[in-house]
């Protein structure tokens, strides 16, 4: 059962954590460009974009699909709890079985 939990926990862990990305991806490219009246830039690296747009869309973009993920994935392993009793294999501290 670990074996298959474990895949189980991972397929759900990265579903959660893209979905969550998507949607936190497409927010933050409406919010730049409400905020500043264009779009965001599609490559920061560019040397075309200015430096300090590309910091800030670096710092909004990362900050926004971090949160995201990773309030995704806390939910997921909450509803994997409640579901089998137990948290994700990965998630587990050494004390704890499954």
């Amino acid at each position: 059962m670990a074996s298959g939990g474990s895949k189980v926990w991972t397929v759900f862990s990265l579903v959660s954590a893209l979905g969550a990305a998507a949607i936190a991806k497409k927010a933050i490219d409406k919010s730049w460009t409400i905020a500043t009246g264009k779009k965001p830039p599609e490559n920061p690296a560019d040397p075309d974009v200015d430096i300090w747009e590309a910091v800030a869309w670096a710092v909004a973009s990362g900050t926004a699909i971090g949160l995201a993920r990773m309030i995704a994935q806390r939910r997921a392993a909450s509803y994997y709890a409640r579901s089998t009793g137990h948290l994700p294999p990965d998630l587990r501290k050494d004390h704890q079985e499954a």
